[in-house]
């Protein structure tokens, strides 16, 4: 009997113990799901802070977070990164740090003329971007693709997105990051509005995920630096109701509806957004 109560004492004991140990391993696999954005470095600090950039794009900074959303996508100095489909925001930081620092900044489509200055924005370099475009860039070559607020534009557009996301991921050296922000469905399912599905503006974490799955690429963290809990995401015009945009009429086209009330779409701000980060496997 008293043989047995020690065994029973030396189970618990090391059961106890690999416990310890399996915890931490636990909570890193979980901290890959949600992590918080660390912090940017000193050269994007200082891009972000440029006075060069316009002021209709530094007052959305509150709203975009773009020390904390690039440092959470792992910019570092020297890389070569495309931007897809770009304004000036990202841009007016971009390409910038890019000088700065040693790396590339690659835009889609046209020159952004905000940053058509190299001598101040620093060099950029502009592909096309289309059904049927051909690589972004020689294969395996980019540390990191980005986009912001673009996915929603080509949800609904037969073959778009496979065909963007093949080409995001074929130009990724092995190891490198897609990033992507986007206006966020959940917890609601996508809307169908518009004629179209996601066609209010808002698509959901899972069709972005599969898109990319699709591509070869993997999920490794979501961040909620820029979710915005106010953002009830059921607005007369779809997500341009809020800023910036801002549309009081449908397309921002013909009369106010009566009793359409700005005010509180300007009081809840940008809307609520995912930000994901991918990774190509090595």
């Amino acid at each position: 009997m008293i043989r047995t109560t020690k065994t029973l004492a030396v189970l618990a004991t090391m059961a106890t113990a690999l416990m310890a140990c399996s915890t931490p391993a636990m909570d890193n696999a979980n901290a890959q799901t949600t992590q918080a954005a660390p912090k940017a470095d000193a050269a994007l600090v200082t891009a972000i802070a440029n006075p060069a950039r316009s002021e209709a794009n530094k007052v959305r900074d509150p709203h975009r977070n773009p020390a904390e959303t690039l440092a959470f996508f792992g910019l570092k100095p020297g890389m070569t990164v495309i931007e897809v489909q770009p304004g000036s925001y990202y841009a007016e930081i971009l390409a910038p740090y890019a000088k700065a620092t040693g790396g590339k900044y690659i835009g889609t489509g046209n020159q952004i003329s905000a940053v058509a200055d190299q001598a101040v924005w620093g060099p950029q370099t502009y592909v096309p971007l289309n059904r049927d475009s051909g690589p972004l860039v020689p294969a395996g070559t980019a540390d990191m693709v980005v986009t912001f607020r673009n996915f929603h534009n080509w949800y609904w557009q037969p073959g778009m997105v496979d065909k963007y996301f093949a080409d995001f991921a074929a130009a990724l050296k092995p190891g490198g990051v897609l990033g992507v922000v986007d206006h966020r469905a959940d917890p609601r399912p996508e809307a169908n509005a518009n004629g179209r599905l996601g066609g209010d503006g808002y698509v959901s974490k899972a069709s972005i995920v599969t898109a990319a799955q699709k591509a070869g690429l993997v999920l490794e963290a979501e961040s909620e630096v820029n979710a915005n809990p106010k953002d009830t995401k059921d607005h007369p015009f779809g997500v341009w109701t809020l800023p910036p945009n801002s549309w009081t009429s449908p397309r921002n086209q013909g009369e106010t509806p009566a009793g359409f009330d700005a005010a509180k779409y300007k009081a809840i701000g940008e809307s609520d957004r995912l930000t994901l980060r991918f990774r190509k496997p090595a």
